[in-house]
């Protein structure tokens, strides 16, 4: 009897070690198909983030360029700008007289006005 129970305690040790080595394959392939699946996922994902980046970088370039024109832009029109203000300073005083109220004006206007009559009728013979 004694021959049996350790003939039966082996083939119960046999029994557990041939399901713990099953389990343990059937763990294995499991860990192996999910790190598969994951190294696809992985792959497909870094190649996404690339393209993006790539996208990222080739819009950062476009918008460095239109900010180089837009200062190119606005330094050009400051220009123009600075010109233009400079030739109204320029012209100002000629347009506005300081000293001559608008009755003043009017009055040596409406004299223009009337030389420019006298004159045309010379021209015109009319005299």
């Amino acid at each position: 009897q004694r021959a049996q129970g350790v003939i039966g305690m082996l083939e119960v040790i046999q029994s557990d070690f041939t399901r713990l080595e099953a389990d343990t394959k059937a763990s294995e392939a499991a860990a192996a198909d999910e790190f598969k699946e994951f190294e696809s996922d992985s792959q497909v994902d870094k190649a996404s983030k690339n393209v993006q980046i790539d996208n990222m970088e080739q819009e950062r370039e476009n918008k460095r360029e239109e900010l180089t024109q837009a200062k190119k832009s606005l330094e050009s029109t400051q220009k123009e700008l600075t010109a233009a203000l400079e030739y109204y300073d320029k012209l100002k005083p000629s347009c506005v007289s300081a000293g001559v109220d608008y009755q003043e004006r009017t009055r040596m206007r409406a004299k223009e006005i009337q030389s420019l009559k006298e004159t045309l009728k010379i021209l015109n013979g009319e005299v």
